[in-house]
């Protein structure tokens, strides 16, 4: 099993979220994040005043899925979150030792 984080721009949640029950992923978790990479955060204009903050707003899935399919997922991601400009964000796979549904006790592949 693989653990894939990705870290996408806001808007692009619900097409992304489409785009993955499409290609099998069964479930995800999308929690919401701040950061910076080599954006260095942003600069905003709020009421005539210019500012700069330091961490940009992002947000988190993580999704688990058998190991066949992990490839699939994140190509995916990576295709439907692209807009090509800076920040688009990240994309990490994690292996996953184990899982246990907790209502049934099912483990591992079957716990998906």
């Amino acid at each position: 099993m693989k653990l894939i984080i990705a870290i996408i721009k806001p808007f692009k949640l619900e097409q992304v979220r489409e785009a993955l029950a499409s290609a099998g992923a069964t479930g995800m978790t999308v929690s919401e994040v701040k950061g910076f990479g080599r954006q260095k955060g942003q600069t905003e204009i709020y009421r005539g005043a210019e500012y700069t903050t330091n961490m940009v707003p992002k947000l988190k899935i993580e999704i688990v899925v058998a190991d066949d399919i992990a490839p699939a997922i994140v190509e995916t991601i990576q295709q439907t979150a692209h807009t090509g400009t800076i920040g688009d964000g990240k994309i990490f796979t994690v292996d996953v030792a184990s899982a246990v549904r907790i209502r049934t006790g099912e483990t591992n592949d079957t716990a998906l």
